[in-house]
C-alpha cells in the first residue's frame, strides 16, 4: 500500500492514470521562464517531463485520508464513460480506479467525505458513475465538499466565460449537478473544519473557489494543494502559472503564499498531479523555492 502517516492521519496514494497529456511545457505552461525546463531537466525527466518527445506527464490520483475514524477523499479524477468532446485525452476512459481504491480497503460505500478541491474535468470524474443511463453518486454515503465560488463559475446557467474555453462541458452536469440533486453536496464559503487535524481553506486563481485542504496534526503539517502547483517545476519556479489559470495574477501570489507557509511550517506539499514520489518538501531559495526532500511515497512510472 502505498501510504504515509501524518500525525494521527494516514495518507494513501489512489492511482487513476499516470502519463503523457499530449502537451509540451510551452503549451502547458506557457508563462515559464526562458530555459527554466531545460536548466531543471536532470530531476524534471522523467517524471515530470519526456524531453525527448516534449511533452508534459501527469498523474492522476486520488488522496485518501483516514483521520478520526473517517475515510476521506481529495479529488476524484476524470472517471471512466464520460464524454469530453474538448477534451479527448480524458474522454471515455476506462480505468481501473474503483479497483485501486477497493486494493487500499476502501469500498464506495465506506467514504464519508469528498472533497473537489476546484471543479475542473480531472478533479470531479468519479464524482458519479454510470447507472443504466443516468449519472448517479458513486459515494452514496458521502457528504461532498465544494467550495460556493466554484460551484457558482462552473455552473452554466450563471454563463461565466472561462479560459478553458469548452474544456470543461458537460463536467457540471453529469459530475456535479446529480450529487447535489441527492442532497449530497455540502457548500462552504472562506474556511470549513472537517475535523480536528483537517481544514479546507480558499485559495483562489486557479479558479475562483480553488481550495487547499490543511492537515495539522501532532508535530505534522501539510498542504494538499490542488492544481495550484500542477507540475514539479512550479515548486522551482512559482511564478510559473498552467494555461489553464483562471485569474494568473492571484494564482501566481496564491502560489507563493502556500509554498512560502510550506517552507516556513515545514509542511508537506501535495498536488493532485505529481507523477514520480507525488509530494515534496520545499524550503527557500531566495525569492524562490527549493526541493528539500520527496514524500516516501512510492515512485511511479
Amino acid at each position: 500500500m502505498d501510504q504515509i502517516t501524518l500525525g494521527d492521519v494516514t495518507v494513501t496514494r489512489v492511482k487513476e492514470y499516470y502519463g503523457p497529456v499530449g502537451m509540451s511545457p510551452a503549451q502547458f505552461f506557457p508563462d515559464s521562464p526562458e530555459g527554466s525546463w531545460d536548466e531543471h531537466r536532470h530531476w524534471l525527466e522523467p517524471d515530470f517531463w519526456d524531453a525527448e518527445n516534449d511533452e508534459c506527464r501527469t498523474a492522476l490520483q486520488t488522496w485518501l485520508l483516514r483521520s478520526e475514524g473517517r475515510t476521506i477523499l481529495v479529488d476524484t479524477g476524470v472517471g471512466n464513460h464520460k464524454e469530453r468532446p474538448y477534451a479527448p485525452v480524458w474522454s471515455r476512459l476506462d480505468t481501473d480506479f474503483l479497483d485501486n481504491l477497493a486494493a487500499a480497503g476502501v469500498r464506495p460505500e465506506d467514504v464519508d467525505v469528498v472533497v473537489n478541491t476546484h471543479l475542473h474535468i480531472d478533479h470531479v470524474g468519479w464524482n458519479t458513475v454510470l447507472d443504466g443511463r443516468s449519472w448517479v453518486p458513486t459515494f452514496p454515503n458521502a457528504t461532498y465538499l465544494v467550495a460556493q465560488r466554484d460551484f457558482d463559475f462552473w455552473d452554466p446557467a450563471n454563463g461565466h466565460p472561462s479560459v478553458f474555453g469548452r474544456g470543461n462541458q458537460n463536467v457540471f452536469e453529469d459530475s456535479v449537478a446529480p450529487v447535489h440533486e441527492a442532497g449530497l453536496i455540502q457548500l462552504w464559503d472562506d474556511s470549513y473544519r472537517i475535523d480536528a487535524n483537517l481544514r479546507l481553506e480558499l485559495a483562489p486563481g486557479h479558479t475562483p473557489g480553488s481550495a487547499v485542504l490543511v492537515l495539522e496534526s501532532g508535530s505534522d503539517n501539510a498542504l494538499f494543494v490542488g492544481d495550484l502547483v500542477h507540475t514539479a517545476q512550479q515548486l522551482v519556479e512559482p511564478q510559473t502559472n498552467s494555461c489553464f489559470c483562471e485569474d494568473p495574477v492571484q494564482s501566481r501570489a496564491t502560489r507563493r503564499t502556500l509554498l512560502g507557509r510550506a517552507a516556513d511550517t515545514t509542511a508537506l506539499v501535495l498536488p493532485a498531479h505529481l507523477g514520480g514520489h507525488g509530494a515534496a518538501e520545499v524550503v527557500r531559495d531566495g525569492s524562490k523555492f527549493a526541493i528539500k526532500d520527496w514524500a516516501g511515497f512510492s515512485r511511479i512510472a
